[in-house]
C-alpha cells in the first residue's frame, strides 16, 4: 500500500529531454494543483487504459474531437464544429487551425486516422476496440477480418476528417469523448515504441504533458503552452497522488497537502463533513454501477442456482446505509436508473424482502446440492485497495458466511487488480465497477456479451442474450431497439451474469480554494476547467 507523500526528494528523476526543459519551465507565481487520484495507472497508453484512475490523467494530456465540460455535457474539444450527412452515416469534422502538439506540430487529420487504426488493429489488441465499432468496418478490422486501411475514417485535408458509420449511432458524438477516441503522436511512437509515454519521449495535444512519473509515488503534468486553448487554462502544474490508502489522503487533504481527493471513507462522510465542512465532501449517485462477478467457468458458479443464491444473500440495503452512508444506493439491474426512454430489468425475486430471499438462497443451493449434506463451498473475494470495498467485502462475506460457505476475501492494488481479470485469471468472485462511457444501456450490457473477452471478467454465456444484443446492434427503430436490450439485461439478470449492488456514486473531497469542479454523471473533471483561489 502506499503512504508516499508527494513532496518526497527524488532519488531519480526521469525529467529528460529539450521538449520537457520547456514544459517544465517554471514560473515565478506557479499555480500548483495536488490531485489524489485514488489509485496507480497501469498505463497511460490511450489504447490500453481502461479504469478512471488512468482516464483522469490521460484525458489532461490528450484531446479528442469532443470533451466533457465540468457539469458532464459534450462540447467540441479538437474540433471545433461537425456536421451529420441527412442518412446519419457520415460526419465530418473541423478540426481547429490553432490545434497544436506539445512540439509544436499541428494537429492534424491524419493524426486521428492514425489513433484510430491503431485502435482497432488487431495487433494493438487495444482493450476498448469496441468503443469504435460504430465506425465502418471497425469490428471486422479488429476481429481480423478486414484490413486496417478499410476502416471509415479519412483524412479529407489537414483540418477535415470524415468518419463513416457502419449504423446511425445516436450516442456517437459523446462516444469520441471517450479516452479511447484521443488522438496519439505516430512520429513519437514510431521512434519509441512502447517507451513513447515516458517523460522525455511523449508529445501531447492536451491542456498539460508529462513531465515525471515515478510509480507509487507520483505523476506530475505541466501546462502545454502549445494547446489551443493555453490562454484560459489557469493552472500551471498538475501533480497526481496515486496513493489507495483513504485514510492517507483523507489526512493529507486535511492538513493542506492535497486539493482534490478522489474516493473517501463512505461511513465517515458525517465525521468528515464536520471535520472539514460540508461544501468540501461531495458526493453524488452517477450513471454507473458497483457490482460482483462470479466466474462462471467452474464450479460453483457454473450452476445459475448458485449464482441466483449468492445474489439473493446479499443485503444490499445494509451495504447502501451502513457503509455508504446512502450516498451508494441498492441495485438489482445491472443498468442504473436515468437513461432516457430504457428501464433496467430486475430478477422477479428482487421484490421479495430479505428474510424471505435468504431462505430462497439456501433452497436454491439444496437443490443444486451445497450447503448441509451437500457439497462444502469455498468462496474467496477479490476487491481492489480500498477501505469502502474492504468493507463491502467483509459484509458480504459474512452474508454468504450464512449460507454455509466458508469465505475468504483478498485485496491487490487496483491495476494489479484489474489487470488480473482482464488477463482470464481464475477466481470466484469479484469487486468491480463500471461507469457509463455514454448514456446508453448498451455500454453496460455489452460487458456480459461472450465474446466480449477483456471485460467480461465472470466470462458469462447465453446464447439468447447474445442474439438479443446482436439484433439491437441491427435494429434502427429507437423503441424497439431499447425494448431488446431491456429484454437482453433481463436474461442476464435472471441468471445473474454479474451481480448489481448498488448504482455508484462518485465521492470526492474538494478544497473550498478549488474553484470550477462541479459533481456529473459521468464523473469527468478536467483540470483544464479548474482554478485555485
Amino acid at each position: 500500500m502506499t503512504n508516499h507523500r508527494i513532496f518526497r526528494t527524488l532519488s531519480a528523476t526521469l525529467i529528460a529531454g529539450s521538449m520537457l526543459a520547456v514544459l517544465a519551465t517554471p514560473s515565478l507565481a506557479e499555480v500548483v494543483i495536488r490531485r489524489g487520484n485514488g489509485g496507480e495507472p497501469q498505463t497511460l497508453d490511450q489504447a490500453h487504459i481502461s479504469i478512471d484512475v488512468e482516464g483522469f490523467i490521460v484525458r489532461d494530456m490528450f484531446e479528442g474531437l469532443t470533451i466533457y465540460d465540468p457539469h458532464g455535457k459534450v462540447i467540441p474539444g479538437a474540433a471545433e464544429s461537425w456536421k451529420l450527412s441527412d442518412d446519419g452515416l457520415v460526419y465530418t469534422f473541423k478540426l481547429r487551425d490553432n490545434a497544436n502538439w506539445s512540439d509544436g506540430k499541428p494537429v492534424t487529420a491524419k493524426d486521428f486516422v492514425f489513433a484510430y487504426r491503431r485502435m482497432e488493429d488487431p495487433k494493438e489488441a487495444a482493450e476498448y476496440a469496441n468503443i469504435l465499432y460504430p465506425i465502418k468496418n471497425a469490428e471486422a478490422i479488429n476481429g481480423g477480418k478486414a484490413a486496417v486501411d478499410t476502416l471509415g475514417v479519412k483524412a479529407i485535408d489537414d483540418k477535415t476528417l470524415e468518419i463513416t458509420l457502419e449504423r446511425s449511432t445516436p450516442y456517437f458524438i459523446e462516444l469520441l469523448a471517450h479516452y479511447a477516441a484521443l488522438p496519439v503522436p505516430s512520429w513519437a511512437i514510431e521512434k519509441f515504441g512502447s517507451e513513447w509515454i515516458k517523460p522525455g519521449n511523449i508529445v501531447c495535444n492536451g491542456a498539460y504533458c508529462l513531465t515525471e512519473n515515478v510509480p507509487n509515488d507520483h505523476l506530475t503534468t505541466v501546462k502545454n503552452p502549445k494547446y489551443w486553448d493555453a490562454a484560459s487554462v489557469k493552472i500551471d502544474k498538475v501533480i497526481y497522488n496515486p496513493s489507495e490508502d483513504m485514510a492517507t489522503t483523507e489526512r493529507m487533504f486535511e492538513a493542506g497537502e492535497l486539493d482534490v481527493v478522489y474516493n473517501f471513507q463512505t461511513d465517515q462522510k458525517k465525521f468528515l463533513e464536520g471535520k472539514l465542512g460540508k461544501d468540501q465532501v461531495l458526493a453524488a449517485p452517477d450513471l454507473s454501477s458497483y457490482y460482483y462477478v462470479l466466474d462462471t467457468r467452474k464450479p460453483p458458479f457454473d450452476d445459475v442456482r448458485v449464482r441466483q443464491a449468492f445474489s439473493m444473500a446479499v443485503d444490499r440495503d445494509f451495504l447502501s446505509e451502513k457503509i455508504f452512508s446512502g450516498t451508494q444506493l441498492p441495485a438489482y439491474s445491472f443498468v442504473p436508473e436515468g437513461i432516457v426512454g430504457y428501464t433496467p430489468a430486475k430478477p422477479e425475486w428482487s421484490e421479495l424482502d430479505q428474510l424471505d430471499r435468504e431462505d430462497k438462497a439456501k433452497d436454491l443451493l439444496k437443490e443444486a446440492g451445497y450447503g448441509e449434506g451437500g457439497k462444502p463451498l469455498k468462496v474467496d473475494i477479490r476487491f481492489n485497495t480500498n477501505e469502502n470495498h474492504k468493507k463491502v467485502a467483509t459484509a458480504v462475506a459474512d452474508m454468504w458466511k450464512a449460507l454455509g460457505a466458508e469465505v475468504t476475501i483478498q485485496n491487490l492494488d487496483v491495476k494489479s487488480h484489474y489487470a488480473y481479470l482482464q488477463e482470464g485469471g481464475s477466481f470466484d468472485a469479484a469487486r468491480c465497477g463500471w461507469q457509463a462511457d455514454y448514456a446508453d444501456p448498451e455500454n453496460f450490457l455489452n460487458l456480459m456479451v461472450s465474446s466480449n473477452k477483456t471485460f467480461n471478467y465472470g466470462h458469462y454465456t447465453n446464447a439468447k442474450f447474445d442474439e438479443l444484443m446482436k439484433g439491437s446492434y441491427e435494429e434502427r427503430d429507437a423503441a424497439k431497439r431499447l425494448q431488446m436490450l431491456h429484454d437482453a439485461e433481463q436474461v442476464a439478470m435472471d441468471e445473474q451474469g454479474v451481480v448489481p449492488l448498488m448504482v455508484h456514486a462518485s465521492t470526492w473531497l474538494v478544497s473550498n480554494k478549488v474553484k470550477g469542479f462541479a459533481l456529473n454523471g459521468v464523473n469527468e473533471h478536467l483540470t483544464k476547467f479548474l482554478s485555485l483561489q
